[in-house]
């Protein structure tokens, strides 16, 4: 059991049921990356169960580069300046704005401010909000520490990893996607760690999606297989491994193809590189949806992922995974019957998985049969009220502990002109 992890049992608390809640973010749709499809599902659910979201954010590329804050169908947004992230040009990377976020949230103070990413932004906003008295928390969504290996600054991983650490610890709630990493948090020095899990849509990701005529379109007959990858395409990523479990593949089925969803830095260098492969670029919705459950084997060789929603979405449309035993896979894949593990980091181990789910048609189809019903119990209703339930108790907690007299009486949200 980790220490401050467990909800289990745990009513929510006693209050306010609604909150004025700001989320500060790094990435927010339509930017296509795990932390903006989870943050959306999050948002769509606050939101509908009444809840006031304003999402603060860097302005994206296609943005007018004035200070705007806008209405959008579940939240207002509010933009402020950032700059390209090096080596990801599409995602900027926002700037501190201390002045900016207190007096915007003198004007309408929230119950609580929501980190979801940990750039400069995140990181001033932290430090606005406790020296204003609003309480904070905080998710971990990414191992940024994990990607200086990827991107041969392995030497700073101890400074990258000692910020992180110091930043989440600044804030009452550390959020985490999985009981796996947050026993490494836990083990690295983070406190007052809760779980914050991941759904998946099974309205959308669903078996019934397959389209042969996509098949056909990617050069795939009746009876072969298509290997699907969805993702970004970087450093962290490891696809090299991803290619030679592929071709593992296809020593044992010829006419295999694999098809990559996705766009990013290396994108240019994987097309040199596989010219066998379907690169079809970013899909999302119904589109992505098909190309998931038009495949056969799924290939998820990252060991970066703080969760890997690829791997939730691949089972819920009914793919044979095969990934390291970590993160979202070791949360929910059950070797043999909904898919294959290999220990993490043990590329022979993950080759062999590659090369029977090739060789084995009735494992294949005992898998494709299983990851629907694994997937369907990975509702996001649940997750959003357990997030909602911790909240509350973060922000409760934190006024018990202000000295008399100071800081807001109460979580009731305070009406201002400019919250319409």
């Amino acid at each position: 059991m980790i220490a401050g992890c467990s909800t289990a049992g745990r009513s929510p608390p006693s209050g306010p049921t609604q909150l004025n809640l700001i989320i500060v973010t790094e990435t927010y749709a339509p930017e296509i990356n795990g932390v903006a499809m989870t943050l959306g599902r999050l948002v769509d659910g606050l939101a509908a169960r009444g809840h006031r979201i304003t999402i603060v954010r860097p302005r994206q590329r296609h943005e007018s580069p004035r200070f705007s804050v806008t209405q959008r169908l579940a939240c207002r947004q509010i933009r402020l300046p950032g700059v390209p992230i090096p080596g990801y040009p599409q995602l900027r990377l926002g700037l501190p704005a201390a002045r900016r976020l207190r007096k915007l949230w003198t004007l309408n103070r929230p119950d609580l401010v929501h980190v979801a990413t940990e750039g400069p932004l995140g990181a001033s906003a932290i430090t606005t909000a406790r020296r204003m008295g609003i309480p904070v928390t905080s998710s971990f969504h990414t191992n940024f520490d994990q990607y200086t290996r990827d991107y041969r600054i392995g030497w700073f991983k101890p400074v990258v990893a000692a910020w992180l650490r110091h930043l989440h610890n600044r804030t009452l709630r550390t959020f985490v996607p999985t009981r796996d990493l947050a026993a490494r948090l836990e083990h690295e020095g983070y406190r007052n760690l809760r779980l914050l899990s991941r759904g998946v849509d099974t309205t959308l990701f669903n078996p019934a999606r397959r389209d042969e005529a996509l098949r056909a379109a990617w050069g795939v007959g009746p009876g072969e297989l298509a290997v699907i990858h969805v993702g970004r395409l970087a450093a962290e990523k490891n696809y090299p491994l991803l290619f030679r479990a592929f071709d593992a593949i296809k020593a044992v089925q010829p006419r295999a193809k694999l098809v990559i969803v996705g766009d990013g830095p290396l994108l240019s260098a994987c097309q040199r590189e596989r010219p066998d492969a379907v690169f079809t670029g970013f899909y999302t919705g119904v589109s992505l949806a098909r190309h998931y459950a038009s495949g056969d084997i799924y290939l998820h060789t990252s060991i970066t992922e703080t969760f890997g929603n690829v791997v939730t979405e691949a089972l819920g449309s009914g793919l044979a995974v095969v990934a390291y035993d970590y993160a979202a896979a070791h949360e929910f894949i059950r070797p043999g019957d909904n898919g294959l593990l290999a220990p993490v980091g043990d590329e022979t181990a993950y080759l062999a998985a590659a090369d029977r789910l090739a060789r084995e048609p009735a494992l294949r189809a005992r898998c494709a049969a299983a990851g629907p019903a694994t997937a369907r119990l990975l509702t996001w209703d649940a997750i959003v009220d357990r997030f909602v339930a911790d909240l509350l108790e973060a922000a409760e907690e934190f006024h018990r502990t202000l000295p008399a007299g100071t800081g807001p009486a109460t979580l009731a949200p305070q009406p201002s002109a400019s919250s319409s």
